[in-house]
Parts: C-alpha cells; structure tokens; sequence
C-alpha cells in the first residue's frame, strides 16, 4: 500500500500563478508513488528528469518538490518496485538513475485500477458521466 505524498499544486488563474500548497494540495494516497512509476514506464531517469516530465505532461498542474520526490524514490526503492544505479547525467554530472522493476509495474497495474476506480466513483457522486 502507497503513504501519504504531498504534491505541490500550482494553477494558473488568468496568466497568474496561485499557489494552493497551503490550501490542503495533498492528494490522495499514493499519487505522486504512481505518478513517479508511470514515468518510469518509458526507462531509466534521474529524479531532476522524473519530476521535470511530470510537471511537462501535466501542464505545469502539478509541481514536484525534491522533499517530496527523493523520499519516495527511497520508499519506491526500499519496496523493490525501482532500482537505481549511478550514471552520468546529460548535463555530464553524476546522478541517480532510477529503473521501474517487475514488481513495481505489476504495483503500476494495480495502483491505476484502484485510481480509476476512484475517480470513477467520485465523478458519479459529483454528476459527471463516466
């Protein structure tokens, strides 16, 4: 089972951005753990690279901070769902490459039903069709 994770949310209102950190952005358990799987999905990255394409493909919506994302690495690590060896960045700098496992996209399979199901569920209590 996923932790609690915290991403900070940032939406922009008429070309200003508005920071909802402090107006209760967590999410809901385990997003940003699935999140950092499913980016894993394409390879091997480092966490500057894991944040960056987050951040891209949710359009700029949801912003990764490094006290939250590191952690989960750690965490993803510790349950066998990534591994991580050390590489040379493109920036040719020393970094961490995390690598999705087996177990972790059998985790990914898993997790995403559960969010469907989810957001399923609080779509038809809101009146939204499925």
């Amino acid at each position: 089972m996923f932790e609690w994770c915290y991403i900070h949310l940032v939406i922009q209102v008429e070309d200003a951005l508005v920071d909802r950190a402090a107006a209760n952005s967590e999410m809901v358990q385990g997003t940003l753990d699935m999140l950092i799987l499913r980016t894993l999905i394409t390879g091997p990255a480092h966490g500057h690279t894991i944040a960056h394409v987050i951040e891209h493909t949710s359009e700029n919506v949801l912003a990764v901070e490094q006290g939250s994302l590191y952690p989960a690495l750690h965490r993803l690590e510790h349950r066998g769902w990534v591994t991580s060896e050390w590489g040379v960045s493109e920036n040719n700098r020393k970094a961490k490459f995390y690598k999705l496992t087996a177990t972790g996209r059998k985790q990914l399979t898993a997790e995403t039903d559960r969010w469907r199901a989810v957001t399923g569920a609080i779509a038809r209590i809101l009146g939204e069709s499925s």
